[in-house]
């Protein structure tokens, strides 16, 4: 069984279509998403009809979560109500009722494996596990929470969010980030240190391999994570609309996080010292 896991789309239909058209060309079983369809990018509604056509798991992204909603708190700033609104009335209702209604969690054996996709950490739809980050950290993904399905320990975590691809192995277990579809990023930036932003601004995804539904320990597993040049500029034509088009053309353009604050931010509630990046 090859299972291809996608993420953060946020409304890239030239890279959703990109990922989907390779999907079908390797002849993959099933698409599992782990959310944050929609947001961002102008082809919110495309991309929610796409993922419910083609996708057999579908959970919840945090924005997915949030621009479902039918408002916001009136206290909001009026930029967050804008961004709000704009977002919002991206999608139809259909589309909204069909977010708000997605799982927090999927779990599933491959391979002798407990799989679990969530978004992004098993406590929080919207909380912040990084690739660089404590083991304590890294070790409570495996966890089970209550909003996850079963009481198990993960074998492999499977998440999104952070919007850039990694493996990490520890204590026998696996976690995968699978990257994003349509908004790749890499915090990690420095002039002096950087390779090639074009090897950033790639649509990813990841292929599982192994046998579902088997809780046998000594079946193969494999893992491979896919990144695809798409047309950057084909998209952000489309989105002379994009009330944040010039943040946005910097994600897509160059792969650097439009607040880079708050990136930092959270570098130092994890001891990381952004001087020495």
């Amino acid at each position: 069984m090859r299972i291809a896991v996608i993420s953060d789309v946020h409304g890239n239909l030239e890279a959703l279509n990109t990922v989907l058209e390779d999907i079908k060309k390797r002849g993959i079983d099933k698409i599992y998403c782990l959310g944050d369809i929609i947001a961002k990018g102008t082809h919110q509604q495309e991309c929610v009809d796409l993922v419910r056509t083609n996708c057999e798991v579908v959970i919840k992204g945090n924005c997915d979560e949030y621009y479902s909603r039918p408002s916001i708190p009136s206290d909001k700033p009026e930029t967050e109500k804008m961004r709000f609104n704009w977002n919002t009335n991206k999608i139809n209702d259909d589309s909204k009722a069909y977010l708000q209604g997605l799982p927090f969690c999927h779990e599933f054996y491959l391979s002798g494996r407990l799989v679990r996709l969530i978004h992004a950490t098993p406590t929080s739809i919207d909380g912040f596990v990084g690739g660089v980050d404590t083991l304590e950290n890294l070790y409570s993904l495996f966890l089970p929470s209550e909003n996850t399905i079963s009481e198990s320990k993960a074998d492999i975590l499977i998440y999104g969010h952070i919007h850039n691809p990694f493996v990490q192995k520890i204590y026998n277990r696996y976690i995968i980030n699978a990257g994003s579809v349509g908004n790749p990023i890499d915090v990690f930036r420095n002039p002096d240190k950087d390779a090639d932003s074009r090897f950033t601004t790639v649509a990813n995804y990841l292929i599982l391999n192994g046998n579902l539904d088997s809780k046998d320990v000594n079946d193969d597993f494999s893992y491979e994570l896919v990144s695809l040049s798409y047309d950057i500029e084909k998209e952000l034509d489309a989105n002379t609309d994009n009330i944040e088009f010039e943040g946005y053309a910097t994600e897509l353009r160059e792969g650097k996080y439009r607040d880079m604050a708050k990136v930092y931010k959270s570098f130092e509630l994890r001891g990381i010292n952004k001087d020495s990046i």
